[in-house]
């Protein structure tokens, strides 16, 4: 997630991480234990026609989901992130496939 740094001043951004995983979760398109969010305010930015805040998030999928699928968790996580925080101007979803035979994770201490 990408936000501007003012929202920090009206709402919470731990509560704004948990409506995106809870809508990720929702979608059936990924496992709870799968779904990881970050949040990165932006200082500086600059949008068409004034708006002052905006959110981004940025959903990285292993390849292999359908259209529909990605339509899907795209939209459930935008709709839930306005209906939860209708003063932020701009939020857009972005969903990108990841290579699964590149993709390489490790976790300390995982089974």
């Amino acid at each position: 997630m990408e936000y501007s740094r003012s929202l920090e001043e009206t709402l919470s951004i731990k509560e704004l991480m948990d409506v995106a995983f809870d809508a990720g979760v929702r979608s059936g398109v990924v496992e709870a234990k799968n779904i990881k969010v970050r949040a990165l305010p932006y200082e500086h930015f600059r949008l068409e026609g004034g708006i002052e805040t905006f959110l981004h998030v940025n959903v990285y999928l292993l390849a292999g989901r359908t259209p529909e699928q990605k339509a899907h968790i795209s939209t459930l996580i935008r709709d839930s992130l306005a209906d939860a925080f209708p003063v932020i101007a701009s939020i857009s979803i972005d969903i990108r496939d990841m290579d699964p035979d590149a993709y390489r994770k490790r976790v300390l201490g995982a089974q």
